[in-house]
């Protein structure tokens, strides 16, 4: 099933190609049921959107929001979406995955509370004084994928072949032993503890994407460990942290995100059946959901893959990162999977608002695709990322028009993934150009020339050093001459 570029200027164009796909994409005619109210954590939400998180890259040294942070979270709020899902915020230095990733510290505590009352005084301002937004706030270490000061820098929890591979990580790299995790457990609560300050109204323990926690759950090599081996250590991290924020941290609610599958075989992946590398197994990801259900959490968000190893299971696009090939999987199968699976959880948890995801990709047919689930019981609420970030208030669009406006949705372009990739600020660079079409170049440039660099030979390579050098040594010799000529004139 080959891929293919979104080029439906219709419905029925799509629900065709659903169709011809053999897919199970149901489409409602009646998106009512997407403004109906649903409780969530004791708070009535006006509607069921969700603006799901997406790193920004663009916070200071010490990790305090910066004015592009305020920008697009006071965008977010006017944007309508009942519940804002603050990005991926390391709860220490070591487990930030690039040097501008948002840091919940001491130091930056009293910015972090600045941008709660400036988001929901934006929402305020648009919708009036009575306007009551949920946010919650995205806690992580970035594990594998951690570059605290901009280079690799991983900390890992188990030795797994294929992503090691992928990343130059040898086969030797020391583990994150058993007491520096029960160290981190601490980092989060004490995250939590300044998150509840701040004014959030709850917490996201960050279990997806192959990060620290989300690598925990698959570590089934990590032996002699309280956190390896059997399903009951490997979701330790995850539910005492969640067991310790509930019982230290008052007034703000647990949750978390959760790959439902990772995508790679097992043992290496979350989510994978022993019995086969190709076939899902969601019976780890429902015990892990009742357990964080007991505890009190009161929804859940799914989401699926690892972005540096299958950025297409998690994110259906038109178009890869730069240098990358196409997957041999057409998007609409990507859509597919992320409904099949956040509709199997939902069916097993009816009382537990699940967040369905992988919506972006069908753009202004989203909503169509979102109500059905919602009607069927599939999802309770609907997260949307990279749209977000093209549309910041499409959940107003939609409620005032009752469609979106093709020309501003997401293209699904992957350029904001690049951005990141490149360790630039991230934005949409389509819909947003005055601001990130130049990072986005600066980022393409540099990666063309490293690009050709690494296909150069040795003996290129070797020519190029001895050629730069020599140039080096000759403007050195020039400014040793106008050096001497100039003492002798004195």
């Amino acid at each position: 099933m080959t891929h293919e570029v979104f080029r439906f200027k219709d419905r029925a164009a799509l629900e065709k190609r659903i169709a011809e796909l053999g897919l199970d994409i149901p489409l409602s005619d009646d998106i009512s049921i997407l403004f109906s109210p649903v409780v969530v954590a004791g708070k009535t939400l006006p509607n069921r959107f969700i603006i799901h998180p997406l790193e920004g890259a663009d916070a200071d040294a010490e990790g305090a929001p910066s004015d592009l942070t305020f920008r697009r979270y006071c965008r977010f709020a006017q944007g309508g979406a009942a519940m804002i899902w603050f990005e991926a915020t390391a709860v220490r230095q070591d487990g930030r995955s690039n040097p501008r990733q948002l840091l919940l510290s001491r130091k930056t505590a009293d910015d972090f509370k600045k941008l709660v009352e400036e988001t929901r005084q934006a929402g305020r301002q648009k919708f009036g004084p009575n306007h009551s937004l949920v946010l919650v706030l995205q806690l992580t270490h970035s594990g594998r994928f951690s570059k605290p000061e901009g280079k690799p820098a991983p900390v890992i929890t188990q030795r797994n072949p294929i992503i090691d591979a992928l990343m130059g990580i040898p086969a030797d790299y020391p583990l994150i032993p058993d007491d520096e995790l029960d160290s981190l457990e601490d980092d989060f609560i004490s995250a939590a503890l300044l998150a509840a300050e701040a004014g959030f109204d709850g917490v996201d323990v960050k279990a997806c994407h192959g990060y620290l926690i989300s690598e925990l759950l698959a570590s089934h090599h990590r032996h002699d460990s309280r956190y390896g081996g059997p399903f009951e250590n490997r979701a330790r991290f995850l539910v005492e942290t969640s067991l310790k924020i509930k019982k230290n941290v008052k007034g703000i609610f647990i949750t978390s995100r959760i790959n439902a599958v990772d995508g790679l075989p097992w043992p290496y992946g979350f989510g994978s059946s022993p019995r086969t590398e190709t076939q899902e197994d969601l019976s780890e990801l429902k015990s892990l959901a009742r357990n964080l259900a007991d505890l009190g959490s009161p929804l859940l968000s799914l989401s699926l893959g690892i972005p540096a190893y299958n950025p297409h299971c998690g994110r259906p696009y038109n178009r890869p990162l730069l240098g990358q090939d196409l997957p041999d999987e057409h998007p609409l199968v990507g859509v597919a999977r992320h409904l099949r699976l956040t509709a199997e959880l939902q069916k097993s948890f009816p009382s537990l608002p699940i967040v369905g995801a992988g919506y972006s990709w069908l753009r202004q047919f989203f909503p169509d695709a979102a109500a059905s689930a919602v009607q069927t019981g599939k999802a309770s609420l609907i997260g949307l990322g990279r749209l977000s970030f093209a549309y910041p208030n499409w959940p107003d669009d939609l409620a005032i028009n009752g469609f979106l406006d093709p020309r501003k949705t997401c293209l699904a372009c992957s350029r904001c993934s690049q951005l990141l990739r490149g360790g630039g600020r991230v934005g949409c660079v389509i819909r947003d150009i005055s601001l990130y079409a130049r990072e986005y170049k600066k980022i393409k440039d540099q990666l063309a020339i490293s690009r050709r660099v690494s296909q150069r030979s040795p003996a290129q390579r070797k020519s190029r050093i001895t050629s730069v050098n020599l140039r080096t040594r000759q403007k050195k010799a020039r400014r040793g001459v106008r050096a001497k000529k100039e003492n002798e004139e004195n």
